[in-house]
């Protein structure tokens, strides 16, 4: 004969189930997931494109961009939405954009995956330099 669990038991689980519900919905695709648009759908003002560095990128993580420079006056523009499951990059180092949700590594002067779990590149963001600044979109 098996005993029932106890009430602090059954709270418990409950607690602990509707806590992992929670952490997968972070990762789900709704309006912030994957498959939400990536793209700016109006032009975005970054601001001076003297801040992206040669040879390096800047991220704008509240505009989910990322801009590099890979030769002086040549800017590439991805979405820094990762194709994985949509969180927005955290850090670019050098020529490398980080999710921090599943560990993706994207080039940010390609788009390219370069470590997984994402299969798919950023996409490309149409980018031009104005009067000294850049606009996105």
């Amino acid at each position: 004969m098996s005993q029932s669990p106890d009430r602090r038991t059954v709270l418990r689980g409950a607690a602990l189930a509707g806590a992992a519900g929670f952490g997968l919905a972070a990762c789900s695709s709704g309006e912030s997931g994957a498959n939400a648009s990536a793209v700016p759908e109006e032009p975005v003002d970054l601001g001076a494109a003297a801040d992206v560095p040669v040879g390096g990128a800047k991220l704008y993580r509240e505009d989910r961009l990322v801009v590099s420079q890979p030769s002086k006056g040549t800017y590439k523009c991805f979405s820094a939405k990762c194709t994985h499951a949509g969180c927005i990059l955290s850090d670019v180092e050098k020529k490398e954009g980080s999710c921090p949700c599943h560990g993706s590594r994207f080039d940010v002067a390609t788009g390219k995956v370069l470590q997984g779990p994402a299969t798919e590149p950023l996409p490309e963001v149409p980018v031009k330099a104005k009067d000294g600044k850049l606009i996105a979109g």
